[in-house]
């Protein structure tokens, strides 16, 4: 009988963990490695939403100008450090030319297809008894300003091929009675009822414990030195606790993808797009329903026993430092919606990388000249949406071996770097 390969995946967020789940229900012994702890990082504090309709790139048309105007106010939805421009000038310089309708388009209507199997992929998770804090009660849209908001629902046009009618708008009166949270001024909305949300900590805890108990070793703490090539296939991994072998790798290390692949000669675009979140927890901070605040672009996520509110943009290179005018920013924005009492220091302030491509798309499918190292990241304010079809994807690239020509979009290879 013939031994199963060994995948080594580096990374154990949200993607990597989901990634090594499906890898090893295919068969494949899987071992998984991480730097910090499973789920640590940026898929510890995000909003936790399941969004298939919000599968548009961040590169958008227009957003050349706006951002040069949010560049020069640290408290805006999208940031650009001054300080960190220089270094990021080639990565900004490609993320700019993607701002323009042909690739808008393009890059919504791939990812809108692969999310087309996301709400059936984490129905049958629950059914399969992963454990994880799973909320079926859509996303509320609200907005202060009309014209926003019909621009923004107007967008829809483009999932009508994806299962999603035009959401129908509301007033006041009917976003107060969906929601009482919020204030007078959030006078314009609409419903997208079949959106979910899951608490992110207890999905990535529900991964690493299922692996756990399948004898998947998940370590922790650490750390990628090397890779050990041979004619083009990887054959081994070097860490900071000794080397390992590998029949395959599969490299999911979010914002610190680059560094990793940096380690076998390859270059890949991933920066640091980070994202800030303020978790309340207990009774007292009850909101009924995951909200979009529209013009703040805030994301508020009510889980059992808490509230989240995440939001902001900031490019200003791979670090997690928590920049409290960010913060500050975010706390204003919530106040311009809700009814809520949020004091200066309540909650737990957290802030965390999310990995971004300069066309807005996740890279999936194998790294250029290697035949067996692979990558999964870049998906931006995604990862949480597309972990499941992304496991399903990479799976069947690795063990199925699916013809990479049918997923163009998200080759690794598209970038001239």
């Amino acid at each position: 009988m013939t031994a199963p390969k060994r995948t080594v995946v580096v990374g154990a967020g949200v993607i990597g963990l989901a990634c090594a789940d499906t890898l090893r229900r295919r068969g494949r012994e899987v071992v998984v490695l991480d730097r910090g702890e499973p789920g640590a990082a940026c898929s510890s504090g995000n909003a936790g939403w399941i969004t298939p309709a919000l599968s548009a790139p961040i590169p958008a048309p227009g957003l050349t100008w706006s951002s040069l105007k949010w560049m020069v106010s640290s408290d805006s939805p999208l940031y650009i450090s001054p300080a960190a421009a220089p270094g990021l000038a080639r990565w900004l310089w490609r993320f700019w030319r993607h701002c323009n309708a042909r690739d808008f388009e393009r890059g919504l209507h791939a990812v809108a297809k692969l999310n087309m199997r996301t709400t059936p992929l984490f129905d049958q998770l629950a059914r399969d008894g992963l454990e994880f804090e799973l909320h079926r009660d859509g996303l509320l849209f609200v907005f202060r300003d009309e014209r926003y908001m019909e621009a923004t629902r107007a967008e829809f046009e483009h999932h009508r091929d994806y299962g999603y009618a035009m959401p129908a708008p509301l007033g006041g009166a009917e976003l107060k009675e969906l929601e009482p949270a919020l204030n007078d001024a959030a006078r314009f909305g609409y419903l997208v009822g079949n959106e979910y949300h899951v608490r992110p900590e207890t999905l990535a805890a529900g991964y690493a414990k299922r692996l756990v108990t399948a004898g998947v070793p998940v370590r922790s703490g650490v750390a990628v030195t090397g890779f050990r090539v041979t004619n083009g296939r990887v054959d081994g991994v070097e860490t900071t606790e000794g080397g390992m072998a590998a029949d395959e790798v599969l490299i999911a290390a979010g914002g610190w993808t680059g560094e990793v692949v940096a380690h076998l000669g390859a270059r890949l675009p991933v920066q640091a797009g980070k994202g800030y979140s303020i978790t309340i927890d207990g009774p007292g901070a009850a909101v009924r329903r995951p909200l979009y605040l529209g013009e703040a672009r805030i994301g508020c996520s009510p889980f059992v026993g808490g509230l989240r509110f995440a939001g902001t943009m900031e490019l200003s290179g791979v670090n997690t430092v928590l920049d409290q005018r960010r913060i500050g920013g975010m706390r204003r924005g919530i106040a311009r919606y809700l009814d809520l009492p949020l004091g200066p220091e309540e909650g737990v302030e957290w802030v965390g990388m999310r990995p971004l491509t300069p066309d807005g798309l996740p890279m999936l499918g194998r790294i250029p000249g290697f035949a067996n190292a692979f990558v999964a990241t870049g998906h931006a304010m995604l990862g949480i949406t597309m972990a499941p079809v992304t496991a399903e994807v990479m799976a069947d690239i690795m063990v199925d071996q699916l013809d990479e020509s049918t997923l163009r979009a998200f080759s690794p290879g598209r970038f001239r770097w």
